[in-house]
């Protein structure tokens, strides 16, 4: 969260300064707006019905399908490199060292599919290598160097500028995390 709340600082800070371009989606809130009114007047005006918590849940089934998928495409994965990868190897490689960071990082960026499917390879990192800053590293910058993530904030703010700075500002805010978890 706090890696979120940095990152969006940065953003507005660069959009302020120039180096960025304006965010064209941006919405301004109104002088009063309170966030917590807001959301109680909102709950409060849905009409709980039998309806409406089917519809809930079944579109809550339909949508784990996907999330389940992804999941079992991790476990797969996460056994492929405990078979074929030797547990010497895979801590010597992927241990708590700036090797083993450097390594995660860029298999992170290579396998990044899906943060349920990299969970299981996360928990590896976490319980086999000894290394949870690596194991943080891999989730985080697997994300922030996906190519979907990348694209969809280049098609909404039209701007390439804009997409490669999500890499650029959270990658080195990981790092500094994973070095931290690493030693502690």
């Amino acid at each position: 969260m706090v890696l979120a709340i940095t990152t969006g600082w940065l953003f507005d800070r660069l959009e302020q300064k120039g180096s960025l371009p304006q965010n064209s989606v941006a919405n301004d809130l109104p002088e009063d707006f309170q966030f917590w009114r807001e959301a109680k007047s909102k709950f409060a005006s849905v009409e709980w019905t039998q309806a409406l918590a089917l519809d809930i849940g079944k579109r809550g089934l339909n949508g784990s399908r996907m999330v389940i998928r992804w999941l079992l495409f991790g476990v797969l994965l996460a056994s492929a490199i405990r078979g074929f990868v030797s547990l010497e190897d895979f801590q010597n490689y992927f241990g708590p060292t700036l090797l083993g960071l450097g390594a995660t990082l860029i298999a992170a960026t290579i396998i990044e599919v899906c943060s349920e499917g990299s969970t299981p390879i996360a928990a590896d990192l976490m319980n086999r290598a000894n290394a949870p800053g690596n194991s943080f590293a891999f989730l985080m910058t697997g994300v922030a160097t996906d190519y979907t993530e990348v694209m969809v904030i280049k098609d909404t703010m039209k701007s390439w500028k804009t997409a490669l700075y999500l890499p650029l500002l959270t990658v080195p805010q990981v790092i500094v995390v994973a070095m931290i978890l690493n030693s502690v």
